[in-house]
């Protein structure tokens, strides 16, 4: 594979990985905000699903290659502005995997609050809120790790 190659799918990748994020987090919180449980259930469970098909290949690629890449260009690992992409985003997995898990476990209570036409019930909104309040940190630091990516600061 050239390396053009690899820089266009690893941008084309971090594209998909970025805007199926914000996405499904827009998304997710217009539904939340609309109180309807049935649109509630059915944008948790198109959430899910475009974490499995979206982000989750997206998160796998992004790392090996970026490091295929800086591998290519004689980049070491130590280099500042590689080193702190790379913690941010691991500190942004770190936030995630979390959120994969709330947003698995709100589908299912959405689903059964929509089926038996019943409120959501508290845990839900605790799920939420700490779904929200994870996605802060991890969508900043993938903002920086962008911009790292871009200008490569010394």
């Amino acid at each position: 594979m050239t390396y053009l190659t690899l820089k266009y799918l690893h941008i084309l990748s971090m594209v998909l990985l970025f805007g199926t994020g914000l996405g499904s987090a827009f998304y997710k919180w217009m539904a939340d905000r609309s109180g309807n449980v049935a649109h509630i259930a059915a944008t948790n469970r198109h959430v899910v699903l475009a974490d499995w098909l979206f982000t989750t290949p997206t998160v796998v690629f992004q790392p090996i290659s970026g490091l295929w890449m800086a591998h290519l260009l004689g980049y070491p690992l130590t280099a500042s502005w590689l080193a702190a992409s790379l913690t941010l985003y691991a500190l942004a997995g770190a936030c995630w995997l979390p959120v994969v898990w709330l947003q698995i476990r709100m589908r299912n209570l959405a689903a059964t609050a929509s089926i038996s036409q019943q409120a959501l019930p508290a845990q839900y909104w605790r799920y939420a809120r700490i779904w929200f309040w994870l996605g802060v940190p991890a969508f900043a630091a993938m903002l920086v790790v962008v911009l790292m990516m871009v200008f490569k600061p010394a």
